[in-house]
């Protein structure tokens, strides 16, 4: 996130991990309390469209980290939202089944998104779109550019061999270029999450991404071993 809010709990708090909020959810919210140091924009775009996108970080008890888009790329606002404000949860998987209204369709990365559905490559994948055409989906308001990239999550649970991760960059690769746009694919293993595209290369170690952090693993499918990234 470009600007984060302070949290609005003690930093001595313990933190906890809590299964129901997932990074790159989409949560409907009632309300969105102000902070004294959030930018402008914010509060117009929560008054647009009022949801907040679960992102990695730890959180006390009660909360949960989560970030507000605006309607520019760099319009991105970390904050921590109170459980309780929360109306209705929407994971990327639940949005595969969405449809954009159809003068919006031909924009690249929903076409992108209607190829990946069509290929047998994921078929047996929990997965879904996240980023822009995510938001888009869940909010119903216009929010893709014609320049925009595709962002899917591939939900991993158990360890992928190198074949199927192949399979898996040929299929976005495919729908990459069939519509002319970006198409980029964070797999969620055990770890947290890794991008495809670097599974897919045999790197000795990949990036993951957790909610305490980002380090380099070996393997992100066997219980942590890691070390943290400068």
């Amino acid at each position: 996130m470009r600007v984060c809010a302070a949290p609005p709990f003690a930093a001595s708090a313990p933190r906890v991990g809590d299964a129901r909020w997932r990074a790159h959810d989409l949560l409907k919210l009632k309300q969105l309390p102000e902070a004294d140091d959030e930018p402008a924009w914010v509060r117009a775009a929560f008054a647009r469209a009022p949801f907040a996108v679960v992102r990695r970080a730890e959180a006390a008890a009660g909360f949960v980290a989560a970030g507000v888009r605006g309607t520019a790329r760099a319009e991105r606002y970390g904050t921590w939202i109170n459980t309780q404000d929360i109306e209705l949860l929407i994971s990327p998987e639940v949005l595969l089944d969405r449809e954009p209204s159809p003068e919006r369709a031909t924009l690249p990365a929903f076409v992108a998104l209607a190829a990946l559905r069509a290929h047998e490559a994921l078929n047996g994948y929990v997965w879904g779109p996240a980023g822009s055409v995510g938001f888009e989906l869940a909010a119903q308001v216009p929010t893709i550019t014609a320049s925009s990239d595709l962002d899917v999550l591939i939900r991993v649970p158990q360890r992928c061999d190198s074949a199927s991760l192949h399979a898996l960059a040929d299929a976005l690769a495919t729908a990459a270029r069939l519509a002319s746009t970006r198409v980029d694919a964070q797999l969620e293993t055990p770890a947290g999450g890794v991008a495809l595209a670097e599974l897919a290369m045999g790197k000795a170690r990949v990036l993951v991404r957790a909610s305490d952090g980002a380090r380099l693993v070996a393997d992100p499918w066997q219980a942590r071993s890691s070390e943290p990234t400068s």
